[in-house]
Protein backbone atom coordinates (compact mmCIF):
# COMPACT_ATOMS: atom_id res chain seq x y z
CA UNK A 1 0.00 0.00 0.00
CA UNK A 2 1.39 3.03 -1.39
CA UNK A 3 0.80 6.35 1.21
CA UNK A 4 1.08 9.97 0.10
CA UNK A 5 0.18 13.29 1.72
CA UNK A 6 0.17 14.51 -1.86
CA UNK A 7 -2.73 14.39 -4.09
CA UNK A 8 -0.99 12.48 -6.42
CA UNK A 9 2.08 9.43 -6.47
CA UNK A 10 5.02 10.54 -7.92
CA UNK A 11 5.52 8.26 -11.13
CA UNK A 12 2.16 6.50 -10.65
CA UNK A 13 -1.22 7.79 -12.58
CA UNK A 14 -4.17 7.52 -10.79
CA UNK A 15 -6.90 4.94 -12.77
CA UNK A 16 -9.99 5.14 -10.15
CA UNK A 17 -10.73 6.98 -7.09
CA UNK A 18 -12.21 4.67 -4.57
CA UNK A 19 -13.40 7.11 -1.91
CA UNK A 20 -13.03 7.85 1.53
CA UNK A 21 -10.82 6.25 4.08
CA UNK A 22 -9.72 6.27 7.60
CA UNK A 23 -8.40 4.50 10.60
CA UNK A 24 -8.54 5.46 14.47
CA UNK A 25 -8.17 4.42 17.86
CA UNK A 26 -8.80 6.11 21.21
CA UNK A 27 -6.11 5.57 23.75
CA UNK A 28 -6.62 6.76 27.38
CA UNK A 29 -3.44 7.72 29.70
CA UNK A 30 -2.01 5.28 31.76
CA UNK A 31 -1.73 6.43 36.22
CA UNK A 32 1.27 4.71 36.21
CA UNK A 33 3.00 7.09 32.91
CA UNK A 34 1.11 9.87 34.38
CA UNK A 35 3.26 9.84 37.72
CA UNK A 36 6.45 9.14 36.01
CA UNK A 37 5.31 12.06 33.23
CA UNK A 38 4.74 15.03 36.30
CA UNK A 39 8.01 14.05 37.31
CA UNK A 40 9.65 14.09 34.27
CA UNK A 41 8.08 17.27 33.59
CA UNK A 42 9.22 18.73 36.69
CA UNK A 43 13.05 17.95 35.55
CA UNK A 44 12.57 18.38 31.83
CA UNK A 45 12.99 16.67 29.10
CA UNK A 46 10.90 14.33 26.90
CA UNK A 47 8.31 11.94 28.27
CA UNK A 48 9.08 9.01 26.50
CA UNK A 49 6.49 6.54 27.64
CA UNK A 50 3.72 9.38 26.07
CA UNK A 51 5.96 9.10 22.56
CA UNK A 52 6.15 5.36 22.38
CA UNK A 53 2.28 5.16 23.42
CA UNK A 54 1.93 8.01 20.51
CA UNK A 55 3.86 6.38 18.05
CA UNK A 56 1.83 2.86 18.70
CA UNK A 57 -1.48 4.62 18.49
CA UNK A 58 -0.26 6.05 14.64
CA UNK A 59 0.99 2.90 13.99
CA UNK A 60 -2.52 1.02 15.00
CA UNK A 61 -4.39 4.27 13.10
CA UNK A 62 -1.96 3.26 9.63
CA UNK A 63 -3.28 0.10 9.80
CA UNK A 64 -6.55 0.40 10.09
CA UNK A 65 -6.67 3.14 7.52
CA UNK A 66 -4.95 0.60 4.76
CA UNK A 67 -7.42 -2.44 5.69
CA UNK A 68 -10.38 0.02 4.69
CA UNK A 69 -8.38 0.88 1.33
CA UNK A 70 -7.59 -2.32 0.41
CA UNK A 71 -11.30 -3.59 1.39
CA UNK A 72 -12.36 -1.07 -1.39
CA UNK A 73 -9.69 -2.33 -3.85
CA UNK A 74 -7.02 0.10 -3.28
CA UNK A 75 -3.27 0.25 -3.57
CA UNK A 76 -2.65 3.32 -2.99
CA UNK A 77 -4.12 6.53 -0.48
CA UNK A 78 -2.99 9.60 -1.18
CA UNK A 79 -4.24 12.85 0.45
CA UNK A 80 -3.17 11.84 4.04
CA UNK A 81 -4.06 13.13 6.89
CA UNK A 82 -3.82 12.70 10.63
CA UNK A 83 -5.55 14.60 13.75
CA UNK A 84 -6.71 13.97 17.08
CA UNK A 85 -9.50 14.79 19.11
CA UNK A 86 -9.86 14.97 23.17
CA UNK A 87 -12.82 12.71 24.11
CA UNK A 88 -12.92 13.15 27.72
CA UNK A 89 -9.79 14.09 30.04
CA UNK A 90 -7.25 11.56 29.82
CA UNK A 91 -8.64 10.00 26.68
CA UNK A 92 -8.59 11.27 22.89
CA UNK A 93 -9.22 10.26 19.62
CA UNK A 94 -6.09 9.70 17.04
CA UNK A 95 -7.90 9.99 13.07
CA UNK A 96 -6.10 9.40 10.01
CA UNK A 97 -8.05 9.98 6.54
CA UNK A 98 -7.03 10.20 2.47
CA UNK A 99 -8.70 9.24 -0.49
CA UNK A 100 -8.10 5.49 -1.74
CA UNK A 101 -7.21 5.27 -5.43
CA UNK A 102 -5.76 2.68 -7.50
CA UNK A 103 -2.81 3.66 -9.44
CA UNK A 104 -0.15 2.32 -11.99
CA UNK A 105 2.82 3.03 -13.93
CA UNK A 106 3.19 6.30 -16.05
Amino acid sequence: MILCSTDGVPGKKITKVMGLVRGNTIRARHLGRDVMAVFKHMAGGEISDYTKMMAETREQAIDRLAEDAEALGANAIVGLRFTTTSMMQGAAEFLVYGTAVVCEDE
